[in-house]
């Protein structure tokens, strides 16, 4: 059968090259250029990697055009509606999912091991006391490396890379309550393995030793979903962060750290965050219309935060299975009636109808109901990006250890250079004033 090729014609010098087209079971083809510069002695430019795949990988795939988001082949959708957290976390890392005495195994395994060493607690009262809890993950998440060192600690091995991915899985939710727990000053709430990973999370969150928390079933299943639905999404900045560390054979601990630190970006993970924001700001139901107004004004810069994606051209997939479990949060207590829920509602309403909207296909996506979600089971919004980062791990660490697993080389992306070149020394004495580029002051 003859390959399938793509041919460069450098109209510079009349010259041809031809690059491999390669396949995948899904999604858009691949022009192979990894011989790209040997041969034409050229780089490709794609700013922002828009147009590269980076790798080849099993896990993840998304077409955004038709609102497609799969995990190992299966549709998110219907992951999230018949299996739990930790299923998922198995198919993710393993490839199938888990029989009976497999799941169990699973789950007594990151059950057992969410303890942190008694020496990282003491870590916690190092940082400012209103430090921001995202800055506090970065800084215990690497300080693990430390716990589970190289030179104890085979990561190049199947155990080695299972005991990172056991690890990882078990300790960041307690290592994200506590962090809430240290900006409230209160006392940390140790985990109990008694209890499932999402009730126990909760449990670590919320309870105080004055008083257990017993969070209810929807607040349970709101919160199992929202991990499941942010578990992993393919290639995005946090994981190639991941990897690109990892590809230098760094700890797998510190690859996380620095995956945390990505996720931070507000261009990342704080988009939910954004969303409380935004409702903040529209305040009252009868502003809804005056801020949709200024949505649709090209020339204003009001933007209505959690609506479209950047990936998903149509449906948001992940957004139609989050608002159930949203709405069913939100039906407790009477939370609907709640100002900041009852706007929500409002606006989604609005949005779902009005024809602007339809036709630009600006749908509520998952950030908008993750944010609605959170801010109803009392977490504050600085803790949001912080719940995103307990779900992303997974993603992080499969696809730390599927890229492990392959023939890995170290990430390199090369630049056009439009610098200054050749020049030449002067002394100090004989140079003119230069360019100054601090402020007067640094404080």
């Amino acid at each position: 059968m003859k390959k399938k090729t793509l041919t460069v014609k450098d109209n510079r010098n009349g010259k041809t090259y031809e690059f491999q087209v390669k396949e995948g079971s899904c999604g858009p083809a691949v022009a192979d250029l990894s011989t790209f510069y040997q041969e034409t002695g050229m780089f490709v430019y794609d700013p922002g990697f828009k147009s590269t795949a980076s790798c080849k990988s099993q896990i993840t795939f998304i077409d955004g055009e038709k609102g497609i988001l799969l995990h190992r082949g299966y549709k998110i959708e219907e992951l999230a509606e018949k299996s739990d957290y930790s299923e998922v976390c198995y198919l993710l890392l393993n490839g199938d999912l888990p029989d009976q005495k497999n799941k169990k195994k699973f789950i007594n395994i990151i059950t057992h091991h969410t303890m942190l060493h008694e020496q990282i607690l003491r870590f916690y009262s190092g940082f400012r006391r209103d430090s921001h809890p995202m800055a506090v993950m970065v800084g215990i998440v690497g300080a693990l490396s430390s716990f589970y060192p190289e030179k104890t600690y085979d990561f190049s091995s199947n155990k080695g890379k299972w005991v990172a991915v056991s690890r990882l899985l078990s300790k960041l939710p307690t290592m994200a309550a506590m962090a809430y727990k240290y900006s409230l000053g209160q006392p940390f709430i140790y985990p109990k393995n008694t209890l499932s990973y999402s009730e126990n999370f909760l449990h670590m969150l919320f309870s105080t030793p004055c008083g257990e928390y017993k969070p209810s079933q929807a607040s349970i299943d709101a919160l199992d979903k929202l991990l499941i639905l942010h578990a992993d999404h393919e290639q995005n900045a946090s994981t190639s962060t991941v990897k690109i560390a990892g590809s230098s054979g760094a700890n797998p601990f510190a690859c996380v750290a620095a995956g945390v630190a990505s996720l931070w970006g507000p261009a990342h993970g704080g988009a939910n965050e954004s969303v409380i924001r935004m409702l903040n700001k529209i305040g009252k139901e009868e502003n809804i219309n005056k801020y949709i107004k200024r949505a649709k004004d090209n020339n204003d810069s009001f933007r209505l935060m959690g609506f479209g994606h950047r990936v998903y051209k149509n449906h948001d997939p992940r957004a139609k299975v989050l608002r159930k479990y949203c709405h069913n949060l939100l039906k407790e207590v009477d939370n609907f009636n709640v100002p900041l829920f009852k706007l929500a509602t409002k606006l989604e309403e609005i949005a779902l109808n009005d024809e602007y909207f339809i036709k630009k296909k600006l749908y509520p996506n998952v950030d908008f109901y993750s944010g609605i979600i959170l801010k109803a089971l009392g977490l504050p919004e600085s803790m949001f990006t912080v719940i995103f980062a307990v779900a992303r791990t997974v993603g992080w660490i499969s696809q730390w250890k599927e890229m492990t697993e392959s023939d890995n080389t170290i990430s390199r992306p090369r630049q056009l250079y439009n610098g200054k070149k050749n020049r030449k020394f002067i002394k100090i004495k004989d140079r003119k004033s230069s360019k100054d580029l601090f402020p007067d002051r640094i404080d």
